[in-house]
């Protein structure tokens, strides 16, 4: 009797050690990461990306939510904020970074390199990868991966410009005279067309030229130094070119300003996106194939200055997956994913090498501009109240566009109002 049960209590404790390790053995293969992305081509990249990272791994599984940037936004700030852990992976605006990083809120990427005894690919272009950095500068710590390589662009009809005797526009007073010359000549077609409508649009629009006048919204030392004689040099060229922009600018949105490019109605776009341009040489959507050439801004007092608008992968510090989510970032910004992503939905590549890809540069006939773009473009301040300080801005070059306000009021203005907001 005492053997018998001896047996079927070793027997009962061999099931149970059997059925926890079994237990334990699926826990540590079967992986959900749950990732906080982007819709349209983004959320359809990352789609990609964990598809194929699923097959070479089948105990990852993926929960991707495909959200626009303001519910990206918030819900990443709530989760974060509470440390409830909820995703293990989330795309970043590049302006919002900051925020992210100063509080503390997400993992340190240059000790996951360190665990996993690699170092950060040198393939990645700098200006987009310094943006993961804080503080910002090439010695920060690295909190982020550039995802998309996202750059601001020019465009401009290359045979107007040839048919009245004008090259490539060097600086941007060069390109105001060609402006000027065509909206007289061409009926039909405006001069420039640009998203006039307050906020991050118009703001967006006025930066390129702001720059490279020399002007600064911020200085090093976080000084406001918008109200400068470069600043006001910008602003009086920026309403001086569009008195050759359509009628109702100051309400333009990117539908309006890629319709008239798409259709041929303006001589040029200062403001282009990777995006906005993706079948500009399809006979089927375009009216302007072989007719519009996309490259770097003009400079002026200082070189091209191009706004970078890149969306940076980060984990945030409260997931409880970081070195599977680590993992995963490797592969999602690799250069066979990023060659993947740029063919099929024309994301922006953030790694040099997959602009010198033939199949990409055929497709792509602004890709060499676009890389030139982009290792030459201007980050928007590194502040975490620029949202604050885009959405004054913003306000107030529109009412200034529409006349209400003289260029020196406006950025006596604005500066104030930074002024204010930066002491919250």
């Amino acid at each position: 009797m005492k053997k018998s049960l001896m047996f079927l209590l070793v027997l009962f404790v061999s099931v149970v050690l059997l059925f926890c390790a079994g237990t334990t053995e699926t826990a540590t293969k079967k992986i959900t990461l749950t990732i906080a992305g982007r819709d349209g081509a983004y959320g359809d990249s990352l789609q990609l990306a964990a598809d194929a990272y699923q097959k070479l791994h089948p105990e990852v599984s993926f929960e991707i939510l495909k959200l626009s940037g303001s519910s990206l936004f918030e819900k990443s700030v709530i989760d974060m904020r509470s440390k409830t852990g909820t995703y293990d992976l989330i795309l970043i605006d590049d302006p919002n970074a900051p925020q992210f990083q100063e509080v503390g809120w997400l993992a340190d990427l240059d000790a996951l390199y360190a665990k996993k005894g690699i170092e950060v690919d040198k393939d990645f272009i700098k200006p987009a990868l310094d943006l993961g950095r804080y503080p910002y500068t090439g010695a920060g710590t690295l909190f982020a991966l550039p995802f998309a390589g996202n750059v601001e662009l020019f465009a401009y009809r290359a045979d107007l410009f040839a048919k009245y005797g004008f090259g490539e526009p060097k600086t941007w007073t060069e390109l105001l005279k060609a402006i000027k010359t065509i909206d007289a000549n061409e009926p039909g077609v405006d001069g420039v067309v640009f998203r006039g409508s307050k906020g991050n649009p118009i703001v967006t629009a006025f930066m390129p030229i702001f720059w490279a006048f020399g002007g600064k919204v911020l200085d090093e030392k976080g000084n406001v130094t918008i109200n400068s004689p470069q600043g006001l040099a910008s602003l009086k060229y920026f309403l001086e070119m569009a008195k050759y922009a359509p009628e109702g600018v100051t309400m333009y949105q990117s539908a309006q300003v890629r319709d008239a490019l798409y259709a041929g109605t303006a001589a040029v776009a200062p403001e282009v996106w990777p995006g906005w341009i993706g079948n500009l040489e399809n006979e089927k959507e375009s009216h302007v194939v072989g007719k519009v050439k996309v490259t770097k801004h003009p400079a002026e007092v200082q070189k091209s200055s191009p706004m970078i608008g890149a969306w940076l992968v980060a984990i945030p510090e409260s997931s409880k997956q970081h070195e599977a989510a680590f993992d995963f970032m490797l592969y999602l910004t690799s250069f066979d994913m990023q060659l993947a992503m740029s063919d099929q939905f024309g994301l922006p590549p953030s790694r040099a090498s997959v602009y010198a890809v033939e199949s990409q540069r055929v497709k792509y006939p602004w890709y060499d501009a676009q890389l030139d773009a982009l290792q030459n473009s201007v980050a928007r301040p590194r502040s975490v109240k620029w949202k604050e300080i885009e959405d004054q801005l913003g306000s107030v070059l529109q009412f200034t566009l529409m006349g209400n306000l003289t260029p020196e009021k406006a950025l006596l203005d604005v500066e104030k109002s930074i002024n204010d907001i930066l002491k919250k």
